[in-house]
């Protein structure tokens, strides 16, 4: 079972007909980034899925859902984990899943570079039970069945209610990067 918001990113190109796509557990990933105390933290979430339905002809009529397990979350650092999955910081008890689902998906302008479309969504993201609008920029390229997507996601842990005093110097922003493979 795998589950997060940016695997959303795998829509685009194909045929004329609405595409679903079937995320393919074993080549895609979710990282995050960020800084504690002064120090780079990364860190990887293992349990995602997706739900991703794409007209590539009609961006307006894409819809991509993701969900992510807290609990599957790991940054290498026991003590980091605890206050990444504890009451203060994701809430995995109480909250299990981190959500997107997007409300819109438009050509993009915000990518880095490499081959394939440039594509955003926008939609509403939800982490430890707080709801917020979140923007996906990721870098789409499809051949034949397959889709591969890798995008980012900016969190800015204040709008979210994440975080405790004894987070001391602990970066208020993160960076979520996905690598999404699919198949139609």
């Amino acid at each position: 079972m795998r589950i997060l918001p940016l695997a959303i990113i795998l829509l685009s190109a194909g045929p004329a007909a609405a595409s679903d796509w079937a995320l393919d557990d074993s080549t895609s990933s979710i990282s995050i980034e960020t800084t504690a105390f002064g120090r780079p933290l990364t860190g990887v979430f293992t349990e995602f899925d997706a739900a991703i339905t794409l007209d590539p002809d009609n961006l307006a009529e894409g819809r991509i859902e993701g969900s992510v397990s807290v609990d599957s979350g790991d940054t290498d650092n026991p003590q980091y984990n605890t206050e990444m999955k504890g009451r203060r910081g994701l809430d995995a008890d109480t909250h299990p899943l981190a959500t997107f689902a997007s409300t819109t998906i438009t050509p993009g302008d915000s990518c880095a570079e490499g081959n394939g479309v440039c594509l955003q969504a926008e939609g509403r993201l939800t982490l430890a039970g707080n709801e917020q609008a979140a923007t996906l920029n990721f870098r789409l390229n499809i051949a034949g069945e397959r889709a591969v997507a890798d995008g980012t996601i900016t969190i800015d842990r204040s709008d979210f209610g994440i975080g405790g005093s004894n987070w001391g110097d602990a970066a208020e922003s993160v960076l979520v990067r996905l690598h999404m493979e699919a198949t139609r």
